[in-house]
């Protein structure tokens, strides 16, 4: 293991979760992560349950494959701070060259379903730059596991999916510092978000004078 790169410091690490809630919704996120509001509803609660239960199992060691929980990551470099669900350790069967995994692979639980969208790969692709820091060594796949389907969906870690969380961080970043909650857009999502009711997605359709005036 090396050590971490300089960069940014503690106070301005942003959690890795995050980037899931900024590819979803960039209000959401500036609610959650600049505003403080959050609000529980079945969905979240039932993403609360899952990730507890992964969370809490057991690792060890079969065939060569470690299995560490509730893994503490950080990226000094991209300035990002989280904790992997699951992150496995493959040393393969004969132990491995002295004792450097053959392959990482983080793995991120879902409740649902997979998405068309990338904002769960990003969230994965940011813990696998996590570790490639950390560890010194390569990590070119994750697996985001899904509660619904009770399947793993394998994601490559290539140069396209790192571009893009390059620019989401970009732009995260730039929205933190700037302290700036972006405008509501609303969506068929919106009706399923916890945070309605504090971002009134009925504001994207009207004047906000003429909304409250109602």
């Amino acid at each position: 293991m090396t050590d971490a790169p300089a960069g940014y410091g503690e106070e301005a690490l942003l959690p890795i979760s995050g980037i899931q809630h900024f590819s979803f919704c960039r209000r959401q996120w500036a609610l959650i992560h600049l505003e403080g509001q959050w609000a529980e509803n079945l969905d979240t609660a039932v993403g609360s349950t899952f990730h507890g239960r992964a969370h809490g199992g057991e690792g060890g060691t079969v065939r060569g494959v470690r299995t560490v929980r509730s893994m503490t990551l950080v990226s000094r470099t991209l300035g990002l701070k989280g904790i992997a669900d699951v992150v496995e350790f493959d040393y393969g069967e004969d132990g491995g060259c002295d004792g450097i995994p053959k392959r990482v692979v983080p793995v991120e639980y879902k409740k649902g379903r997979s998405k068309v969208s990338d904002c769960d790969r990003l969230q994965l692709c940011a813990q696998a730059l996590c570790l490639e820091e950390m560890l010194g060594i390569p990590v070119s796949e994750g697996c985001l596991f899904y509660g619904q389907t009770r399947r793993r969906e394998a994601v490559s870690i290539d140069e396209g999916l790192r571009t893009r969380l390059e620019d989401v961080v970009s732009e995260m970043r730039d929205l933190w510092g700037r302290e700036e909650t972006p405008l509501p857009v609303r969506r068929g999502a919106c009706r399923r978000c916890s945070l309605n009711d504090a971002c009134v997605p009925a504001l994207a359709d009207r004047s906000a004078a003429g909304y409250w005036a109602e």
